[in-house]
């Protein structure tokens, strides 16, 4: 997952796997909350998931502010990039 692309593939087909939604529906600009209807449940499986995928885990904090899939790959970005 090094890619913007990649991380957007790797989280719609979690998205699938993990809350049972129809691929077509999710899209960077799908809001997590509204159009995706994920709880905050669902939003610490997802963090899990993530770490799980990367190694490396999102801090709590920063996941506050996600509201959009883009957000969510966005966040994992910076997390896999490496330092400079």
């Amino acid at each position: 997952m090094q890619t913007r692309d990649d991380i957007f593939n790797t989280l719609r087909d979690a998205l699938v796997e993990l809350f049972e939604l129809e691929p077509a529906s999710i899209s960077l600009e799908s809001n997590l909350y509204q159009d995706l209807e994920i709880d905050s449940i669902d939003a610490v499986d997802l963090i899990d998931h993530i770490k799980r995928q990367t190694g490396k885990k999102i801090a709590a904090e920063e996941f506050k502010s996600v509201r959009t899939v883009n957000d969510v790959v966005e966040a994992v970005y910076r997390l896999v990039q490496p330092a400079a």
